[in-house]
């Protein structure tokens, strides 16, 4: 997992090439002002999710996965907290195939506060970028929010 300022995402391009295609898409596109839904960067290899994501507590939020794809979540309209722990330390999890997503719901008595590595607010004009197998619980926040999620083949 990283987490950095938007402006400085074009220096993580060693890690993988399609992050400097997202920091130039981001340099020309109002991600503010692009309708909600999936926008084809790159096809199946490199895509951005515009969701208004609704209320949402650390109880509420679930634990997700990926296999193929890395995540670079940005918040565009307020701020939210996120969950992380490596996927080691969540609980087995069916893999769903065509979203390419593990859902991991705490066994009780766990809770999502049990057993998130650690919580962080992460505001407009920063991002987060979660490789595969890195567990994540995104979007939580106590008020409507606009986000993008690029979505890059791994």
């Amino acid at each position: 997992m990283i987490i950095d300022r938007i402006e400085n995402l074009q220096h993580y391009a060693a890690l993988n090439p399609l992050f400097a295609k997202v920091a130039e898409f981001i340099s020309c596109h109002d991600l503010a002002a692009m309708p909600a839904g999936i926008h084809k960067i790159q096809g199946d290899d490199l895509f951005v999710n515009i969701q208004d994501a609704p209320v949402k507590t650390r109880q509420q939020a679930r634990f997700e996965s990926h296999r193929r794809m890395i995540d670079i979540q940005i918040p565009v309209t307020g701020k939210e907290e996120h969950g992380w722990t490596p996927m080691t330390d969540l609980p087995h999890a069916d893999y769903d195939e065509a979203a390419d997503m593990s859902l991991h719901d705490p066994l009780p008595p766990a809770t999502p506060d049990s057993v998130a590595s650690t919580y962080f607010m992460l505001h407009p004009g920063q991002f987060a970028i979660y490789f595969p197998k890195d567990g994540h619980a995104p979007a939580i926040t106590q008020v409507p929010l606009r986000k993008a999620i690029f979505k890059v083949k791994a």
